[in-house]
């Protein structure tokens, strides 16, 4: 049952992002980060602050971390998620906090 609520628990949690912060940017597609599975394990939560650039076409060009709590556990799973990304042509930039929460 332990295995199961576990596997339960990585499968619905998600992070949530705040939008991006940048008012000519309109997103068209978001995915969301996959939550670390050793994280879940841990009962870990946290955030990370991405700032990202689109290109004139609408895909993420850049993403770079600005700050995250703790260090070093959610920052893969949010640049992998901001990359795929897509918004209206035109590009920019944005920033955002995604929050990871069990």
């Amino acid at each position: 049952m332990r295995r199961f609520c576990l596997a339960f628990a990585i499968a619905v949690a998600l992070g949530t992002a705040l939008p991006a912060q940048a008012a000519d940017l309109k997103p068209l597609k978001r995915v969301d980060p996959v939550y670390p599975p050793e994280a879940a394990r841990a009962g870990t939560t946290g955030y990370v602050d991405v700032e990202f650039e689109v290109d004139p076409s609408g895909k993420v060009a850049s993403v770079s971390v600005v700050g995250a709590e703790p260090t070093r556990t959610f920052e893969q799973a949010a640049v992998r998620a901001v990359k795929k990304w897509e918004f209206a042509p035109g590009g920019g930039k944005g920033k955002v906090r995604l929050n990871f929460s069990l």
